[in-house]
């Protein structure tokens, strides 16, 4: 068959086919191309400080200190006016997933709120939506949790505060039939209620404040209870970004995914010089920025877990675990070649992230004949557990600790108690450790490291 000639309606070989070139992009890589645009780092941080400018005029209407929801809520409040962090998830609100945390008490917002007569704690959320599932659910959900907790003769402060016209009253239902379960399991915990009572001193009422209303309009801090304001720092956007002229609904949310390491604290720190930068520059400026204030903003506090008189956490840091100040330090990511010369210190040698959870499953029985070793000539040396980020891998040694050598009253006891370690004692013992230092965020596989460990032992 010959080639197909000028007049052919359809072509007749493969030659004759005419195909897009290289240089010539599709629709869809067009609009891709544009939608990175408009997410570039410049337009977050730009967005961020819009949203930060509203989350100071609710806070200024309510006269209440600001609390960040974490990671997201920091990017909204300079470090100067942040008078604490809450850990609440979204993921503990999700539709049939509702749930009170108790890897995330937050009980360190009591005694704030007890002192400015209530707080407002501040979180956004990504395009579509009008608040996270955190403000809408996680939240009313732990504060209708605390309120029969502390305030059991308080019954009008028992119900469920939940948003105008957001949930179904199905959803709402469910979640009120959820309540007293969680609080069964938070009296479990067996902390003492009467002071927590004495922290928080009045019951807490909720309102809501956001783009498209505050809510109740005329509800302010009073007397008879403390107001927590749950502020969703972003504008709606039901668009493209494209379309929003740059601004990015929740800017600050994922941050791991476009911040190239940049923190809250070093983009307010930093903010002019960032905004001097191209979009192409940033890279490298942050890479130095977030260098050089990790060089002078490590956290040098240990906190002490009560109610031992000598266990405490910290992150690792030269001036803390050199041995000058405690007795005894096991850290957790240190490399084991550094501690062969010093019987009083233990390096576990952990990786970072999950791997590191797993590393530590194999390494807490180094952990128990350390302490037992130690601690059994004098109970009294101070033992100090840290790890890179004081958060994480230190908790689920501390976790272990407690739960193996720990009586209630918080005294150390070379016996190994003869009673059965289950989840509810690991969870009583984990109160301890988020009770006395509030930022812990112990990752799950860490404590199913620590479950693993202490429920697979032989009984003694």
């Amino acid at each position: 068959m010959g080639s197909a000639s000028a007049s052919d309606p359809y072509p007749v070989s493969v030659s004759s086919l005419h195909f897009p070139s290289a240089e010539q992009q599709s629709i869809s890589q067009t609009l891709s191309a544009l939608r990175r645009s408009a997410l570039s780092v410049t337009n977050r941080l730009r967005s961020i400080e819009a949203d930060a400018a509203f989350v100071r005029e609710v806070a200024a209407h309510y006269d209440l200190p600001l609390i960040a929801n974490e990671r997201c809520g920091s990017w909204y409040i300079p470090p100067e006016v942040k008078s604490g962090s809450a850990y609440f998830k979204s993921t503990d609100g999700h539709t049939g997933q509702w749930d009170f945390s108790f890897r995330r008490l937050n009980l360190q917002l009591l005694p704030i709120a007890r002192e400015h007569g209530g707080c407002i704690i501040v979180d956004s959320t990504r395009r579509g939506k009008l608040m996270p599932d955190a403000l809408s659910k996680t939240v009313p959900i732990w504060c209708a949790v605390i309120n029969r907790a502390l305030f059991p003769s308080d019954t009008a402060y028992h119900a469920v505060n939940f948003p105008p016209n957001y949930l179904g009253a199905s959803e709402e239902s469910q979640i009120e039939r959820r309540i007293d379960g969680f609080v069964k399991s938070l009296e479990n915990l067996k902390l003492d209620l009467d002071e927590l009572k004495q922290q928080l001193g009045k019951p807490i009422r909720v309102a809501w404040a956001n783009r498209a209303y505050f809510h109740p309009t005329d509800l302010h801090k009073g007397n008879d209870y403390r107001l927590f304001v749950l502020c969703s720092a972003s504008k709606r956007v039901h668009g493209a970004e494209m379309s929003e002229g740059g601004y990015i609904q929740g800017a600050g949310d994922d941050s791991e995914s476009w911040a190239y390491g940049l923190t809250p604290p070093v983009f307010w720190a930093s903010k002019a010089t960032l905004f001097q930068y191209s979009e192409e520059d940033l890279p490298t400026v942050i890479e130095q920025l977030v260098e050089d204030h990790s060089k002078k903003n490590v956290d040098q506090r240990a906190i002490r877990v009560a109610p031992t008189r000598n266990l405490y956490i910290s992150q690792t840091h030269p001036q803390l675990n050199n041995g000058s100040m405690f007795n005894l330090v096991i850290d957790c990511n240190a490399s084991p070649e550094g501690a062969e010369d010093n019987a009083n210190r233990l390096n576990l040698g952990c990786g970072s992230s999950k791997l590191g959870s797993r590393d530590l499953r194999k390494h807490l029985d180094k952990v128990q004949d350390f302490v037992k070793s130690r601690l059994s000539s004098d109970p009294s040396q101070s033992l100090l557990v840290a790890c890179e980020t004081g958060k994480d891998l230190s908790v689920g040694a501390l976790l272990a600790i407690l739960c193996l050598f720990y009586n209630e009253e918080g005294e150390f006891d070379a016996i190994p108690t003869n009673q059965l370690i289950g989840k509810q004692f690991i969870r009583q013992r984990l109160a301890w450790i988020t009770s006395s230092k509030h930022d812990v965020n112990p990752s799950r596989s860490t404590l199913q490291s620590v479950n693993a460990f202490l429920m697979q032992r032989p009984d003694y």
